[in-house]
Formats: structure tokens, C-alpha cells, sequence
């Protein structure tokens, strides 16, 4: 197993997903990028279960950007059981959502919310608070990009 930091991006809009890898790719995040399309999945890929059952739960994640509003496990439970496990709650978590409702901010930050972007997001504030939140980027040549 290599040493690198991985992001985790938690997407079902296709046409999101591609903006945000573009974008932080073009903004020199050369990170390894997981892109899974909805929280079932996510949590998988974060606790290492079902198709992930290669991985250690919250081992070599550094960031996980994570949309609130999709199918089969809502954003809100991802935020939940990552804070409720000793695992994984010391991964940060950026919220990138099209809610810009008072409650849903609240109790994302409630939850453990590093950060709350409203769509479209503004990529470079994007990658200056990953810095902010001690997300290292790695010196690999090119991305890894991972589509499930």
C-alpha cells in the first residue's frame, strides 16, 4: 500500500462530478480523486466494505467533498456516521450542495462540516480551504482518477 492522501468525491450529478475533477485537476490537485455516485457507496468505500473490502476504514482519505441531496443514503447520514466513528471522524468533510437552507447548514456543521459551498462552487476557494483544513497535496505527475 503507498503512502498517498486520497480525496473522495460524493457525487451523483455526472455533469458535477466531471466539473469538480476538471476544475481541481486544473487547480494542481494531483491527488488520487474517488468519485462514487451516492452514499451507499461512499460509506463502502470509507468503512472498506462490500466492493472496498480491500481498504482499512479511514485509512488514506484526507478529504471528502460530499453533496447532501442523493439516492440510497442521503448526505446528511454520510456526515453522520463518519463523525460517529472513531475510524473515520478525523477525516474532514466539505459539504458542495445546492441547499442554501438554514437548517440543512446547521446541522451539516452540527454533524461535522468542515465547510458548507453552495453549487456552482467556486473551485480555487475550494482548494484554499482544503489547504485551510490540512489536506496535502500530493507531487504525483498526474491524477488518478477513480469513476464508479
Amino acid at each position: 500500500m503507498d503512502d498517498a492522501i486520497d480525496l473522495l468525491l460524493v457525487e451523483d450529478s455526472v455533469e458535477d462530478a466531471e466539473l469538480a475533477v476538471r476544475e481541481l485537476t486544473r487547480y494542481h490537485m494531483l491527488n488520487r480523486i474517488h468519485v462514487v455516485r451516492d452514499g451507499e457507496e461512499a460509506l463502502e468505500l470509507i468503512f472498506g466494505e462490500g466492493n472496498y473490502s480491500e481498504r482499512t476504514a479511514g485509512v488514506g482519505l484526507g478529504l471528502i467533498l460530499l453533496d447532501l441531496q442523493m439516492p440510497k443514503v442521503d448526505g446528511m447520514e454520510v456526515l453522520r456516521r463518519v463523525g460517529a466513528d472513531g475510524r473515520t471522524n478525523h477525516i474532514p468533510i466539505v459539504v458542495l450542495t445546492n441547499s442554501t437552507r438554514a437548517p440543512d447548514i446547521a446541522e451539516a456543521r452540527r454533524l461535522g462540516a468542515k465547510g458548507y459551498m453552495v453549487k456552482p462552487v467556486d473551485f480555487l476557494k475550494l482548494v484554499e480551504t482544503a489547504r485551510e483544513l490540512g489536506f496535502q497535496w500530493s507531487l504525483f505527475d498526474a491524477p488518478t482518477i477513480t469513476l464508479t
